[in-house]
């Protein structure tokens, strides 16, 4: 019975090669049996990934109270439950994929929503985190010496406010999408095209394209937004990209290419694995609580934006001189 249970369980996963420690031996058992809970309950995945939307977002309230330093053990429970709220909303947006490969219901719309979770959750969150820095600044201020006043305050709040828009916008958000694509390339080269994601910008295009508008205009936002995120992803890795032109031109298919050549891309690709890993969720809000339990949230912009920031340059400039000196070869 147990063997029968983890041929089940494999079998909703991408790939153990893709998912992190925690993820692989905590979270996706776990996100298993509740896949098992909702195909029994007949609710499609596409609604787990709205509900994980939802509940993210929520948790943006609880993150506006300052912690301990501020507010006592009451601010510091409101920062737990917030904790709480985000990593329920992981789980249901870690089970939405399970649940499509074991109920078969595996959509385009639903790798679109999939790929907005993210983004509903931290808009919010990061929102609020200004409102909680406006509130609750006086550590900052006591480091740097600087006065109290309402104009400092109101100064301080704008430079925050700037942080947070980098951090969000032009750090986590390419971040993410970044660790996305390299799992989906992974995938496309462990499983093939059909056992992988790797969209093109070119094929939702063209869904695009053939869809028509009448009765269609809210699935056509959805896809025009799903455009935007693939071509970003490409130009992300312009090499990747010249080498898959290259082996459609020499094998008439990126997945005919010979076994040699998949196994070095394969071999490359493990080695950012562990790395790319650190993009995602698990020890991206990991760092997030510990800067908001501290009554630090001002850390986690720049730790976003300088730590994280120099990891995805070094995924990047990685994989893509492996995709050069393969495609020179050809």
């Amino acid at each position: 019975m147990f063997e029968d249970i983890k041929k089940k369980y494999m079998a909703t996963l991408k790939s153990s090669e893709t998912e992190d420690w925690l993820d692989y031996r905590v979270i996706r058992p776990m996100c298993y049996f509740l896949a098992v809970f909702f195909a029994k309950l007949n609710i499609h995945p596409n609604a787990v990934t709205i509900a994980s939307m939802f509940i993210g977002a929520a948790s943006s309230i609880f993150f506006m109270h300052g912690s301990f330093y501020y507010e006592g053990w009451h601010g510091f429970w409101l920062n737990v439950i917030g904790v709480l709220l985000l990593c329920v909303a992981d789980l249901f947006d870690c089970t939405d994929g399970q649940l499509a490969r074991l109920t078969g219901k595996k959509s385009r719309l639903g790798r679109i929503l999939d790929g907005m979770a993210g983004f509903t959750w931290f808009i919010p969150i990061y929102v609020l985190l200004m409102v909680r820095f406006y509130h609750y600044h006086s550590l900052e201020f006591g480091w740097l010496g600087i006065p109290d006043t309402e104009q400092n305050v109101l100064i301080a709040t704008a430079v925050v406010t700037a942080l947070a828009l980098y951090a969000g916008f032009a750090c986590m958000g390419p971040q993410q999408r970044v660790a996305d694509y390299y799992i989906q390339i992974h995938l496309f080269m462990l499983k093939g095209e059909k056992g992988s994601e790797l969209d093109s910008s070119e094929q939702q295009q063209k869904a695009y394209d053939e869809t028509p508008a009448e009765g269609n205009r809210l699935w056509k936002y959805f896809l025009k937004t799903y455009i935007d995120y693939t071509k970003k992803q490409e130009q992300a890795t312009p090499e990747f990209q010249k080498l898959l032109k290259v082996m459609r031109e020499k094998y008439g298919n990126a997945g005919n290419m010979p076994d040699t050549m998949r196994q070095e891309l394969l071999r490359e690709s493990r080695r950012i694995m562990p790395w790319n890993a650190l993009l995602t969720f698990n020890f991206r809000c990991g760092m997030f609580f510990l800067f908001c339990l501290i009554d630090f949230p001002v850390g986690n912009f720049l730790f976003e934006i300088i730590a994280l920031g120099l990891l995805t340059y070094g995924i990047i400039r990685h994989h893509e001189a492996c995709c050069k000196r393969i495609r020179n070869r050809l």
